[in-house]
């Protein structure tokens, strides 16, 4: 019996039309287009402005545009996995709504929260149930609706987050493609340092609590950047060693969209060309659970079956890691 392998099929992704440049965000907070650019390489990020539509209107067309483009049936997916740490509200699963909506109703669903490493925790999900031979369409989607925890009082905070929806399909492989290694890990530190304090268990919400902002996306900019800096580069140097891989093996690296001064450290340290670096942070800003997705699918044209593409991430709490993936066809 062949061994199963869990490949990537098909991608999709979504943006809103709104975007918020830092033209625009010089006239709401004190800061100015070329320090943005330079502190984090952010231009532009979109933003869902409709009140009434959450992360599942993000996640609903990411998914259907991957549905459309594969020629998947919905009722084929076998479960659905929501990366986000923007839920549509507490307690009920927004994936499982999500699958509802697409059509995906043999599917199992539910929500998945790792920060911004949701989506490369969520791989490493995915491809363990399509490798058990359990299930054989995963869909995986990462999405989050920044905008709605984001204080665009605070210039440390608004000047980074931006909307938006990426979705992978995962399926069994039988030619070795597909997710072959991954280095995941966390560490309780970081707890404080990236955080919405309030709206939880520990602090339940309450008027003071939305008087003093508690609700919104907090944090230490400082300290966030230098343990990302260090963890996404030793995860992704780690991979490359585990796997006898040099940089001349690499052919993409696909890093989590939060600053482009960590992307350009983590790319150092591989001593990668800039040429195999996928950037789009300009254009987006940091849609958190769907950077990594938007990523593959802004350059899915670019990727060729049997290309080596390193995957990393870091998020709140601390979050981290990086995934060995081989990519499995060539888009037409």
């Amino acid at each position: 019996m062949n061994t199963i392998t869990a490949a990537i099929t098909a991608v999709g992704g979504y943006v809103p039309d709104f975007v918020l440049s830092n033209k625009v965000l010089e006239t709401m907070v004190d800061t100015n287009d070329e320090w943005i650019t330079t502190r984090t390489g952010i231009k532009e990020r979109r933003i869902l402005k409709d009140a009434d539509k959450g992360t599942s209107y993000l996640a609903i067309q990411a998914a259907k545009d991957l549905i459309a483009k594969a020629n998947i049936d919905p009722l084929e997916i076998d479960m659905v996995i929501m990366a986000t740490a923007t839920p549509d509200m507490m307690v009920a699963s927004t994936g499982v709504y999500v699958a509802t909506e697409i059509g995906a109703s043999n599917a199992f669903a539910y929500d998945l929260q790792a920060a911004c490493s949701s989506f490369l925790y969520g791989m490493s999900t995915a491809a363990a149930y399509v490798q058990s031979g359990r299930y054989k369409k995963v869909l995986l989607i990462g999405a989050d609706k920044m905008s709605s925890i984001v204080d665009y009082t605070d210039r440390a905070t608004c000047i980074i987050f931006g909307d938006g929806a990426g979705a992978v399909l995962f399926e069994p492989n039988y030619e070795g493609l597909g997710l072959q290694d991954e280095y995941l890990r966390s560490d309780g530190v970081g707890r404080d340092f990236l955080k919405i304090p309030a709206g939880g268990s520990l602090i339940p919400a309450s008027e003071d609590t939305v008087k003093n902002r508690q609700h919104n996306i907090m944090q230490d900019g400082k300290t966030v950047f230098k343990y990302a800096v260090t963890n996404m580069a030793d995860a992704s140097e780690l991979i490359l060693q585990r796997n006898n891989l040099t940089n001349q093996d690499v052919d993409w690296l696909v890093p989590h969209q939060a600053n482009k001064r960590i992307i350009d450290a983590t790319a150092g340290r591989l001593e990668l060309e800039e040429s195999k670096v996928l950037v789009n942070i300009e254009r987006y800003g940091n849609t958190t659970s769907g950077t990594l997705p938007l990523v593959l699918y802004d350059f899915e044209k670019q990727l060729k079956k049997g290309d080596n593409i390193i995957l990393a991430a870091f998020g709140g709490g601390f979050t981290w890691g990086s995934i060995y993936l081989k990519w499995a066809y060539d888009k037409k």
